[in-house]
């Protein structure tokens, strides 16, 4: 019964995203299917206290926000100062001006906290850059791909805040603990 009831529910999902559903609504579609054929839950006032429990979170509060400082220091032009500030000082480098993608990349994920943000923003200013000074591309978006993580390790991130408040950890304390990896210091536990 479970098995058929499976592959009935994976065939109505292919057609709900046949149709061009967003993968969101179908998936929503098919637990509100599953919920009120197959549970005695009331489906209204469980999907009310969820709805509420993952709203009322404050921590969450800071995603959009740090997706909107990337935004603003794009349109603003900081970030392609930020290029031509840093050029000078690391041209002379082994690999030259590959290395403002990592610092730039560095600083931009201690500010907006998004990997995708920092690739975005970085990417925008620094590969037209270094197009102009004769760089190979896919040497230049492999150093921006590499150094767009950082934005994963280096607090405030999002991904932190986002497990954080999953896990029910203080992000205070998981920002912290991203601290010492970007130095790396390690310490040696005994088990």
């Amino acid at each position: 019964m479970a098995t058929g009831l499976s592959l009935i529910l994976f065939i109505l999902l292919l057609f709900l995203l046949s149709l061009g559903i967003w993968v969101a609504p179908a998936l929503i579609t098919l637990g509100y299917i599953l919920l009120e054929f197959f549970t005695p839950a009331p489906v209204g006032s469980l999907l009310a206290s969820t709805l509420w429990d993952a709203s009322w979170n404050w921590a969450l509060t800071a995603l959009p926000l740090f997706i909107w400082m990337g935004e603003i220091l794009f349109r603003t032009r900081l970030s392609s100062e930020m290029f031509k500030g840093l050029a000078p000082m690391l041209s002379n480098l082994p690999g030259g001006l590959l290395h403002v993608n990592v610092v730039g990349c560095g600083i931009m994920a201690a500010v907006a906290g998004s990997s995708a943000v920092t690739c975005a923003t970085i990417g925008r200013m620094s590969i037209p850059e270094l197009k102009k000074r004769n760089y190979d591309e896919t040497l230049s978006i492999g150093s921006l791909a590499g150094s767009g993580t950082l934005g994963l390790l280096i607090p405030p991130s999002i991904m932190l805040i986002v497990y954080g408040v999953l896990a029910q950890v203080s992000i205070s304390r998981l920002f912290i603990a991203g601290v010492p990896t970007q130095w790396g210091i390690t310490r040696k536990f005994k088990y």
